[in-house]
C-alpha cells in the first residue's frame, strides 16, 4: 500500500503508544481519511446524478453508501485526534492526498457506467481498509486495527449492495 507523507504534527497524549509508532498510524489514518471523504464525494456524485429506469432505487442505494461512508470521516478524524495527530479533512486535503481515481465525467453515463464507478471505488477503498488492518496489526495497534476492521467490514456490505446490480451468474 501507498501511502503518501502528510505533515504529522503530535500533541503529547497519556495514551501509552510509543510516538513513533502513533505517528505512523496518523500518517496511515490521514491517508484514510482523505480516502474516505473522496468516496464519499465521488458516490454522491453519482447519487445526484444517476439516471434511468432504476433511477430512484439507485439514488437511494447510493445516498445510503455515501452515508455510511460519511460516518466513516468522523471516526477516521476523531482516532487521528485521539493519538495526538491532526486530522488533515479538508476537502482540498482530501484531494490531494486520495488513493483513488477522478470520478469519470457524468455526461452521459448510463446507470450501469455510475454503478460500475461506484463499484470501482469502494472495491479500491475496501483494499486499502483491509491492507491498513494488516498494517496496524503488524505495529501493534489493536484499538486501530479494530477500527479499520469495522470500517472494512461495513464498506464490504455496501459493495455487495451495489456489485448485486451488475454481477450475473457464470
Amino acid at each position: 500500500m501507498t501511502t503518501k507523507q502528510l505533515e504529522t504534527h503530535m500533541y503529547t497524549t497519556h495514551i501509552d503508544i510509543p510516538e513513533t509508532t502513533r505517528s505512523k498510524v496518523i500518517q496511515l489514518l490521514n491517508v484514510s481519511l482523505a480516502a474516505s471523504h473522496d468516496v464519499w464525494s465521488q458516490v454522491k456524485q453519482a447519487h445526484w446524478n444517476v439516471k434511468g429506469k432504476d433511477f430512484y432505487q439507485l439514488h437511494l442505494l447510493f445516498d445510503e453508501v455515501a452515508t455510511v461512508v460519511y460516518e466513516q470521516i468522523d471516526e477516521l478524524a476523531e482516532r487521528i485526534t485521539t493519538l495526538g495527530g491532526t486530522a488533515n479533512g479538508t476537502t482540498r486535503q482530501a484531494a490531494a492526498n486520495s488513493i483513488l481515481p477522478e470520478y469519470p465525467n457524468t455526461e452521459k453515463m448510463s446507470e450501469e457506467d455510475h454503478i460500475n464507478a461506484v463499484v470501482e471505488r469502494l472495491a479500491l477503498y475496501g483494499k486499502h481498509l483491509r491492507e491498513a488492518i494488516a498494517k496496524t496489526a503488524e505495529w501493534d495497534e489493536a484499538n486501530t486495527s479494530d477500527l479499520y476492521t469495522g470500517l472494512s467490514r461495513d464498506i464490504d456490505k455496501k459493495l455487495w449492495f451495489v456489485e448485486a446490480h451488475v454481477q450475473r451468474h457464470r
